[in-house]
């Protein structure tokens, strides 16, 4: 993967980035996906936001080879705390867990005065992301689940809106996502037959250990989610 050519699951976060937006990728790792968006004439203006001293050298290094310095900002820091407010419209946080991609976005919440759209591509977790666009005012507007490299991703984009406009059994379209649960793509069932297997596993171990109030509320809340998904996959 380069500046190039994206993985499938960068090519689909490029994807919902709307022409002309200036936009922030927080967590930007080597920086390819904003100098992507910027030699295509996708996005006018990027910020490249990274905690770690060595993606941040790396992305620095691969802004200066692309020659796309003066479109892109390489910057050092936690979370959001990299962006000024009304600098972006559009922010892009990919390859984490939900939880922590939520955890982000509500530590900066006042940074988000003046984005208009957010891109989240959590690698597990979906779920936390959906509840947090939930609780403060998002309304997620499309859901993409795809296999890449043997993995399944999904993206999730969200513009401020009715946050319940799309949930009508909210328990199970917390966990699955509305759109996606509509489609119910091959990737969506891989990925949940998957989670079935494993948590059957886990019950199957809560069983066999010894019994107290908190494996007890452990096993029930996996007998719970099991029963939502193969409701769902039937």
């Amino acid at each position: 993967m380069n500046e190039v050519q994206l993985s499938k699951r960068l090519q689909a976060v490029v994807a919902n980035i709307n022409h002309g937006m200036r936009i922030a990728d927080i967590g930007s790792d080597h920086a390819y996906l904003p100098c992507h968006v910027i030699k295509r004439g996708i996005a006018s203006f990027a910020i490249a936001g990274e905690i770690a001293d060595g993606p941040f050298q790396s992305a620095q290094q691969q802004v200066e080879k692309s020659g796309v310095g003066h479109y892109v900002d390489v910057r050092k820091g936690d979370g959001l705390e990299v962006l000024q407010v009304g600098e972006v419209d559009c922010i892009i946080i990919a390859g984490m867990g939900g939880l922590l991609i939520s955890r982000i976005l509500e530590a900066g919440r006042e940074k988000l005065a003046g984005v208009t759209r957010l891109i989240l591509q959590p690698n597990i977790g979906a779920i936390h992301i959906r509840q947090w666009l939930m609780n403060n005012g998002w309304e997620l507007v499309s859901e993409q689940i795809l296999e890449d490299d043997g993995k399944i991703y999904e993206v999730l984009v969200a513009e401020r809106g009715d946050s319940m406009k799309h949930y009508r059994e909210v328990e199970k379209e917390l966990l699955l996502g509305p759109f996606l649960l509509k489609e119910k793509s091959g990737p969506f069932r891989k990925k949940w037959l998957g989670e079935l297997q494993r948590w059957k596993k886990i019950v199957e171990n809560l069983e066999q250990s010894q019994s107290s109030a908190d494996t007890l509320a452990k096993k029930e809340a996996f007998l719970r989610k099991i029963a939502i998904v193969e409701e769902a996959l039937t």
